[in-house]
């Protein structure tokens, strides 16, 4: 059974055609499959709040519908008295209503703009930490200085298509239907050169590579897109550029690992640091180096936080994540043969509660080993 086409819309039954019109651009954002790809029940309810609103915003429709419901334009009821001729330009002002705002204009202007392009950027570690400032060469389409981008020749100007009366679209009626195409005339555009200019063939741009310059802010994460607006690709026939849009990618770094706004670095010390206590100096991405105050007896993996030490927040007024520095307690390699003697002197030496970890482990498993032999 279908919903009501106000409740629909999310309007009272006497709401103004302002109201519903306002309604309908909420829900149909929200709802649009190119928001909720894959999504089926957005999908079908994108398609019922069209529906809703094709009726609702026309007076005839709405009269018919407050009076006869849904019947009304159903198998032939009375609220298709009127036809279907109407429904091609029903369902171009749904289209134009969705996306105008973001083009700024109806759908024979949008059909002008050029196309938004994408450029790769790659940035090391230390350039996203304090903000880099990057020259990108970028093959687009330019307006063609010769004509300005009409696609005129000089002295001359596009002129409006007799046609299509500059709309870029004609309609024919069909019986009950009209149908809506694009003008075979001016091929959409709204209007005819009659003097192409020579240096761009009428099209209004040309092929060139510019430099631009692109400022990343400090902070900047992998993946973070950047807008340019207008530098995108020329619109054709004067129309508007399109964006460009730039993709910060950032390297690997040997030292420091990155995980939103903070940073982790693994740091090796000798296992007399780790036993004696010490301070080990770590590298910092502003230049500079932190002392790391080592407790006696540090186990392998234990974390130190130094705080503020790690990327800064994009726009985040100063505010900076932290370091974390996590130490590798390293075993001695190649040792001589008097090493290896004070090494198992040590060990023969040693206390209980010398190795609380490993002592504590064994005991463990003498009593799992000893609950085994009881059963």
């Amino acid at each position: 059974m279908k919903r009501c086409y106000y409740e629909t819309l999310g309007c009272q039954k006497g709401a103004t055609v302002d109201e519903i019109k306002a309604s309908y651009r909420k829900l149909a954002k929200e709802l649009h499959p190119d928001r909720n790809p894959g999504d089926a029940t957005s999908e079908h309810k994108f398609k019922e709040v069209n529906e809703a609103y094709d009726v609702l915003k026309d007076e005839q429709k709405r009269a018919a519908y407050d009076r006869y419901g849904h019947a009304a334009f159903e198998n032939g009821g009375r609220g298709q008295a009127g036809g279907f001729g109407d429904f091609a330009s029903s369902f171009s002002d749904i289209f134009d209503d969705l996306f105008g705002e973001f083009t700024g204009g109806r759908r024979a202007r949008r059909q002008n703009r050029g196309a938004d392009l994408r450029y790769n950027l790659e940035i090391s570690l230390e350039d996203a930490f304090r903000g880099y400032r990057a020259e990108i060469n970028v093959p687009t389409a330019v307006a063609c200085e010769a004509c300005g981008g009409t696609g005129a020749s000089a002295g001359s100007q596009p002129e409006q298509c007799p046609t299509c009366s500059g709309a870029g679209k004609v309609r024919a009626q069909q019986g009950f239907f009209t149908i809506e195409r694009t003008c075979p005339a001016c091929r959409g555009q709204g209007r005819i050169i009659r003097n192409p200019c020579k240096g761009c063939q009428g099209s209004g741009h040309v092929q060139k590579e510019r430099t631009l310059a692109v400022d990343v802010p400090s902070g900047v994460e992998e993946g973070t897109r950047i807008r340019l607006a207008g530098e995108g690709q020329a619109g054709m026939n004067g129309g508007p550029a399109g964006d460009l849009y730039i993709f910060v990618s950032v390297t690997p770094h040997p030292i420091f690992q990155r995980d939103g706004h903070d940073l982790y670095c693994r740091c090796p010390i000798s296992f007399v640091t780790a036993a004696l206590g010490g301070h080990v100096d770590v590298p910092t991405l502003d230049g500079g180096k932190v002392a790391v105050k080592i407790p006696e007896g540090t186990q392998s993996g234990r974390q130190f936080r130094m705080r503020a030490k790690g990327m800064p927040v994009l726009r985040g007024g100063g505010v900076s994540g932290d370091l974390y520095v996590e130490v590798a307690v390293e075993t001695p390699v190649k040792l001589s043969k008097k090493q290896k003697e004070l090494l198992r002197a040590f060990e023969k030496d040693c206390e209980p509660g010398t190795q609380p970890e490993a002592e504590g482990f064994f005991a463990k498993v003498k009593d799992f080993l000893k609950g085994d032999a009881t059963d």
